[in-house]
C-alpha cells in the first residue's frame, strides 16, 4: 500500500496502530510504518500506535489521544476540573481514570497520566464528539469525586484552600443529587467523609 492510499483510508483515525490497519488490509507490512515514520509522515507516540505528523493538535485531539494509547479510559482529575473551569492553572498533563494498572507516557505532543480505579469506579463519564469521532470525558462530579478518592489529604483545610477550588462555577454547574449519589457508589466511607468536607467548604463563604 501506497502512503498516499494509505492516508486516505486511515483519515478518520486521530491515532492508529497495527489492528487498525490490518483491519483494512489484512496483509499490511509493517516495515511501511518504521518507513513513513523516518520520512515524517506519520509519528509514533506509543509503541504500537501512531498518529499522522501534520494533526492539528487541540485539547479535544489531545483527549481522543488519551483515550486510545490506554483502553478502557477516560478523562478525569485535573485535567477535567481544569476543562471545566474548576481550578485555575494551566494542567500540562492529560490525566485519565483506567481500570488497568497506573502508567505514564510521554509522547511527542504530551504526557499523558492514567491512574488506576476499581472497574467497578469506571463509571461517571459521558462521550463528547469532536469531528466524527468521540471521546470520554468525566462528569463534573465524576471528576472531582475521582480526585478526592485518590487524594486522601485534599479535604484538610489548607490543602482546600490551595486549590483555589472555583465554587461558584461549581455550584452553577453540579447536579448535587448526582454527586451524592455517585460518592456513595464509591463504597468508601472515607470517600463519602471527604465528600462531605468537601461540600461544606464549597458552601461556606469565603
Amino acid at each position: 500500500m501506497q502512503y498516499i492510499e494509505f492516508r486516505q483510508k486511515i483519515n478518520g483515525f486521530t491515532v492508529f496502530g497495527l489492528p487498525d490497519i490490518r483491519k483494512i488490509q489484512p496483509d499490511f507490512d509493517r516495515r511501511r510504518l518504521n518507513e513513513w515514520q523516518d520520512k515524517g509522515y506519520i509519528q509514533k507516540l506509543r509503541r504500537g500506535y501512531y498518529m499522522f505528523a501534520d494533526t492539528a493538535l487541540s485539547e479535544q485531539t489531545l483527549f481522543l489521544i488519551a483515550n486510545k494509547l490506554y483502553s478502557p479510559s477516560y478523562v478525569s482529575f485535573e485535567m477535567a476540573l481544569s476543562r471545566y473551569s474548576l481550578i485555575p492553572e494551566g494542567v500540562y498533563t492529560v490525566t485519565s481514570a483506567s481500570s488497568k494498572k497506573k502508567v505514564d507516557f510521554t509522547t511527542p505532543v504530551s504526557h499523558f497520566s492514567y491512574r488506576q480505579l476499581k472497574p467497578k469506579l469506571m463509571f461517571g463519564y459521558h462521550l463528547e464528539k469532536f469531528g466524527n469521532q468521540n471521546y470520554k470525558m468525566a462528569d463534573i462530579e465524576k471528576a472531582v469525586l475521582d480526585y478526592l478518592y485518590l487524594n486522601p489529604t485534599s479535604t484538610q483545610q489548607v490543602d482546600l484552600s490551595e486549590w483555589r477550588f472555583n465554587k461558584e462555577e461549581f455550584l452553577a454547574r453540579v447536579n448535587m443529587d448526582k454527586f451524592k449519589m455517585y460518592a456513595k457508589a464509591f463504597g468508601s466511607q472515607s470517600l463519602e467523609q471527604r465528600a462531605k468536607q468537601f461540600l461544606k467548604f464549597i458552601n461556606h463563604p469565603n
